[in-house]
């Protein structure tokens, strides 16, 4: 039952004053602000990046300022809720878009936060991580999780660029965030993972009657084999929307512990209204056209452009083209907090 809460202006002035200085504050005329009623009042808002833009910003950027100078050259993409310089896109999900440049190596480092890339161009650029050497190709998403040595090294002759998530958000919310660096690292004399030992799905490794142990088994999940899935999953069923989950290989976990990633197909021509979730999302388009209404914002969006929801958020999908997205999202975290929800139309 809703009840009107006293405000700060009902109390006396002398009042105040005695619990200013006693460093205390009554919660009665704060509480609607944290705890609103049925559903959260988000400062997140829509975003909208369109990558021709972006593209172009970035170039100006390595002209502008070298690598050495910037350790990551990227260019964050802001929630609009939060203003411009925001470090975040989400609520919990920071995003850049980073440029490396041929013969270009970004310094060895390892953060508390954890990262993934989805590759938006280029070729010829390749992340080592734990010794690991991932090749950086077109849709591929390539993981740093937390307090893993990571660098970056271009071996073509065009510029990569990437789209950089991570949940940096939380860790600055829990004061833990930091990075360490160290020397490039020397990869290691074999294919990565993905092109060995989790080169089939439903297949993993045994060593010794043993499976692996390791935390982050697979850290490179090539975009050829995802839209493969996708396109045959499309292909024998009626569904305007096909989806699968990024997860390990080895216990069908999210692929990191607070955000997860889903690659999507949509047809063409269809309209999808999704549920209402109690996550935040951003949706990078890999290939497609259409158009998505969030709340009441409608984005026109095409191919290797970015967008935004916040928690909530009523979400329609107008497809023109058939649509291959990778939705960025913090369900992991909220299942861990208890928390997730949806809500059908």
């Amino acid at each position: 039952m809703e009840s009107n809460l006293g405000t700060i202006e009902d109390l006396p002035k002398e009042y105040i004053e005695k619990l200013n200085k006693a460093g205390v504050a009554p919660l009665w005329p704060m509480m609607r602000n944290v705890l609103p009623h049925n559903i959260p009042n988000p400062v997140t808002k829509s975003g909208f990046w369109d990558y021709n833009q972006i593209k172009e910003l970035l170039l100006r950027a390595g002209e502008l300022t070298p690598v050495e100078k910037a350790e990551r050259r990227v260019l964050v993409l802001s929630d609009p809720g939060r203003g411009v310089g925001a470090m975040q896109a989400t609520s919990t999900i920071y995003l850049g878009m980073q440029l490396l440049l041929p013969g270009e190596s970004a310094p060895a480092h390892r953060h508390t936060p954890s990262a993934a890339r989805v590759i938006i161009e280029g070729e010829g650029g390749y992340t080592v991580v734990d010794g690991e050497k991932l090749p950086m190709e077109e849709g591929d998403l390539v993981l740093t999780p937390g307090g893993e040595w990571h660098d970056h090294g271009h071996e073509g002759d065009k510029p990569v660029i990437w789209l950089d998530a991570l949940d940096l958000p939380l860790f600055v919310y829990l004061e833990g965030s930091y990075s360490e660096e160290t020397d490039l690292q020397t990869p290691k004399n074999k294919p990565d993972s993905s092109q060995l030992e989790y080169l089939s799905s439903g297949l993993v490794p045994v060593n010794k009657g043993k499976r692996s142990s390791i935390k982050y088994p697979m850290m490179r999940f090539p975009w050829k084999k995802t839209e493969e899935v996708l396109n045959k999953l499309s292909e024998n069923t009626n569904e305007k929307i096909v989806s699968v989950d990024y997860v390990n290989p080895e216990n069908g976990q999210s692929v990191l512990p607070t955000m997860g990633f889903t690659g999507l197909k949509i047809k063409k021509g269809s309209v999808v209204n999704q549920s209402i979730l109690s996550i935040s999302s951003a949706f990078h388009i890999i290939r497609g056209k259409g158009t998505s209404k969030i709340n009441d914002e409608v984005i026109n969006w095409n191919k290797k452009d970015t967008f935004t929801a916040p928690v909530f958020a009523k979400i329609e999908h107008n497809i023109e083209e058939d649509a291959y997205l990778i939705h960025i999202h913090d369900k992991p975290l909220q299942e861990k907090l208890g928390y997730f929800e949806e809500r059908f139309l």
